[in-house]
Parts: structure tokens; sequence; C-alpha cells
């Protein structure tokens, strides 16, 4: 689509904000262009994966580091404010989601540690011989229940 017809199109869209997040409603669908200084781009595309089941999403890249958001609800607004309700469930999804980047990022190496503990300092090898050695310790000689095993019929 040509920068004109871009322009033209926003002019009739209707331009609202969400205190400081800026959406574009036009009666159909709501559009954010959000910038990734502020919203990492793993935020962007979490909170939009939580739309796509009811929502038509589409991102693109007007500019850099920046990506935009539409949704088109997959059924049509009946009201008016369905797009605005629409446009702040965004909102909120992104802040959870810009939160759990910040939380990750900064427990990260603490669950590496975690991990890295748990598998290496289990002993997994002396566990296989012990019930290894626990198997060998039991008479499987003795059926008190008379239950023959298969490749011992012959003898």
């Amino acid at each position: 689509m040509s920068e004109q017809a871009q322009n033209s199109e926003a002019t009739a869209d209707h331009v609202e904000t969400l205190d400081e997040l800026t959406y574009i409603e036009d009666g159909r669908r709501v559009s954010f262009t959000l910038d990734e200084q502020l919203y990492p781009r793993e935020a962007i595309y979490g909170a939009a994966y939580l739309f796509v089941d009811r929502c038509f999403v589409f991102l693109g890249r007007p500019g850099d580091q920046q990506v935009e958001v539409r949704l088109k609800p997959k059924t049509a607004p009946k009201k008016a404010d369905e797009l605005e309700a629409l446009a702040g469930e965004f909102a909120n999804a992104l802040l959870d989601q810009v939160l759990r980047h910040q939380v990750s990022a900064s427990t990260g190496k603490l669950r590496e540690y975690a991990f890295a503990r748990a598998f290496l300092s289990t002993p997994v090898q002396s566990s296989i011989e012990q019930l290894l050695a626990e198997l060998d310790e039991e008479e499987l000689e003795d059926d008190d229940l008379e239950i023959e095993v298969p490749w011992e019929q012959g003898e």
C-alpha cells in the first residue's frame, strides 16, 4: 500500500490512547505501533498470541525497532466500545508479558543453576545400579504362584 493511501486511511481511522498506549480503531479492527525499546519483541509476540483464538492477528514492521499489531475480531463487533475493550485487554496482556519477560531475564541464571544442580547432583548411575542390585537379590527362582516364564517352558 502506498504511503499516501496509508495516510488517507489513517485519517479516516479513530486514534485514541489508553493513557500512554496509542491505538487506532477503524470500526473493524484495532492496531498498535509499539516501540521495541519499551516493549520487547518476545512480550509483543506473547501478548498477540493470547488473542489468536478470537482475533485475526497481523504483525508488521512499520519502522526500525517498531512492531505493528493489528487485531481484527473474528466476529464483527456489535457495539462501538467492543474494540476499545479489546484494545484495553491487549494493553493489559502486553503489560503482563513485559513483566514476565523482565522476571524471566532477571531470574534466568538462577533457574539455569537450579536445573543444572538438580540434574548434575542426582546420582543417576548409582540409582540404576541400586535397582539392578535389588533385582539380583530377589529370589526369582521360587515361584509360589507357579507362573512359568515363557523361556523356561522347554526345560
